[in-house]
């Protein structure tokens, strides 16, 4: 059950879209720095599992091995003990060679007990072999995945000081915009066009003043001859001569 359970964490883990979980983050550097705990745990119990694992094939192994050694031992008990029952039968020691015979009897049946228990263990090797070969590969998927994690993570996070920073540029350059009324620059420059408008009002009443004055003066020049042609006309001159003058 054990290794059933670790199986189910490394194929998930091994599933796991890291691109399409971080996508969906709402902080993924603190999805990325779950994941980077969730790998390393479960590479952790699987390494123990691996390890486990390849402690009782080996087991299964050294008795096989143990079994094969010892059925062809039987073997060659068997083919000892049937050859002197041979030259005791050949002798006509008949006692002695079905002594002999039995004990060939006895040695074959171990060597075929050995046989079967040798056969018998070579599926469970197999089934432990391809058990290892599968942890194996997930543990080095996992140990990937975790250094690309790792790589993820320190991207994100330089990724993280670089936009950092640039939203400090960006709230520096707006707060010293000079297009902004609300900034200092701003409120000089109006200040600024306000007097420059204020300049030249008093520039255009200054100017209006001057053609009033000129205005005045051809005013009294008109009076001034007026006043000349009614002396004249006092003094008793004609119209006519007054106009030919």
């Amino acid at each position: 059950m054990a290794k059933e359970s670790i199986f189910g964490r490394i194929s998930t883990l091994l599933r796991a879209n890291i691109n399409a979980l971080l996508d969906q983050a709402e902080d993924p550097q603190k999805m990325i720095d779950q994941l980077v705990r969730d790998y390393t745990n479960n590479i952790a119990d699987a390494e123990s599992a691996i390890a486990e694992t390849i402690g009782n094939l080996r087991l299964l192994e050294r008795d096989h091995e143990e079994d094969v050694q010892a059925a062809a031992d039987w073997g060659n008990k068997a083919l000892a003990a049937s050859r002197k029952a041979d030259e005791f039968r050949g002798a006509g020691n008949t006692a002695d060679a079905d002594k002999f015979d039995n004990l060939a009897k006895i040695a074959l049946q171990r060597q075929i007990s050995s046989e079967r228990e040798a056969k018998t263990s070579e599926p469970q090797i197999a089934s432990q072999t391809e058990i290892v070969d599968k942890l194996k590969s997930g543990l080095n998927g996992m140990k990937d995945k975790l250094g690309e994690l790792k790589t993820k993570r320190s991207e994100l996070l330089a990724r993280a000081k670089v936009a950092e920073a640039q939203t400090k540029v960006q709230d520096a350059i707006g707060s010293i915009n000079v297009l902004d009324p609300t900034s200092e620059l701003g409120r000089f420059e109006d200040k600024i066009r306000r007097q420059e408008a204020i300049a030249q009002g008093k520039a255009e009443i200054a100017a209006s003043s001057l053609d009033a004055q000129f205005e005045s003066l051809d005013d009294l020049g008109e009076l001034t001859e007026v006043e000349a042609r009614l002396a004249e006309l006092k003094a008793g001159k004609p119209q006519a001569a007054i106009e030919a003058e």
